[in-house]
């Protein structure tokens, strides 16, 4: 994550709507980049209010991970870095402060005008920039490109923005190539897998633009779905945070890997770490949690831990060409 400094917390917002709905207590919560302004920012909020402030220790990993529990002890939550999901109504006091970044973006997107090969140009990025997808686009466009920005299903909240489990998006019209806004490898790699497409990372807070390898992921999840073949017992991963949560996959999975010939648990938990699910001895899990999880632990669960597409391919069903990145979408 890039210095926070570069970021607009909406810190004269939050105080706003704390003193008109005479909030008493409010949560706050932050991504893990953003944590270590959390002091400083609930001082801030604090001095002008005086509302006692409660700080979310716990992970957030996205707009899915609310703390449910936090939220029911206060009077209002700030939940910083994401946009609303639209099935994120589950929790009726949440203000949700989506964080833009101040980086300038014409730099480093006339340099991306080097490397982009193609005519017809997807712009992507997360909701910290898509308030500059319209500047990208009109310098892309100045150069004799055609850009395209998306317009995702009902999760997304912008045209353009992706999120680390929904890359709708990126999908929504065929592009050449696509053109990702911001810092991070996970969210071009999501789009990449999940289109087939290049894509380069335009990054404006070091003015650098890189091409996207994911090899090294593809011979990873190879390597996953190798392990996997001889599986027999399948430790189901279900999620109870709200919007992560995928019952109804999970059973869907069981009844398929049965009618195998082989057999599945369902596993529920809420924080799913390698450490959680050290005592669960099953030849391979299969995660219908948030799909990251999978990909940025891989090689530290003590079994192999298999995405839902992936299990597919495993039990015969799809073969390797056939391979996508787990979403979850509306």
């Amino acid at each position: 994550m890039a210095d926070s400094e570069a970021f607009d917390f909406q810190i004269a917002r939050i105080i706003g709507i704390i003193k008109d709905t005479g909030a008493k207590t409010v949560g706050l919560q932050f991504p893990e980049g953003f944590k270590r302004r959390a002091p400083g920012i609930a001082h801030e909020i604090e001095k002008a209010t005086a509302a006692q402030i409660l700080i979310s220790g716990n992970p957030c990993f996205g707009a899915c991970d609310i703390d449910v529990y936090l939220a029911r002890r206060v009077d209002i939550l700030f939940h910083f870095g994401h946009a609303v999901l639209d099935d994120s109504n589950y929790v009726k006091n949440v203000y949700f402060i989506e964080v833009r970044s101040n980086a300038a973006v014409e730099e480093v997107v006339n340099k991306s005008l080097e490397m982009l090969k193609g005519k017809r140009i997807g712009l992507i990025t997360t909701v910290q920039h898509v308030h500059k997808l319209q500047e990208a686009s009109e310098i892309l466009q100045a150069h004799d490109k055609v850009c395209v920005i998306g317009k995702g299903d009902a999760k997304i909240a912008y045209p353009g923005q992706v999120l680390g489990c929904n890359f709708s998006s990126a999908r929504a019209e065929i592009c050449d190539e696509y053109l990702y806004i911001g810092s991070g490898y996970f969210h071009p790699m999501g789009v990449a897998l999940s289109t087939g497409r290049r894509v380069l990372i335009a990054d404006p807070f070091v003015n650098e633009v890189r091409e996207l390898d994911i090899s090294k992921v593809l011979k990873q999840r190879s390597a996953v779905i190798g392990r996997s073949l001889d599986a027999d017992l399948f430790g189901m991963i279900v999620c109870s945070k709200p919007g992560q949560e995928r019952m109804a996959l999970a059973l869907k999975l069981q009844d398929l890997i049965r009618r195998h010939g082989k057999d599945a648990r369902i596993i529920m938990m809420d924080l799913v770490t390698p450490d959680q699910l050290l005592q669960f001895k099953v030849d391979a899990f299969v995660n219908t949690a948030c799909p990251r999880l999978a990909i940025d632990e891989v090689g530290r669960f003590n079994a192999p831990m298999l995405t839902p597409p992936e299990l597919e391919i495993v039990l015969g069903e799809k073969t390797w060409e056939d391979l996508v990145f787990d979403e979850i979408t509306a």
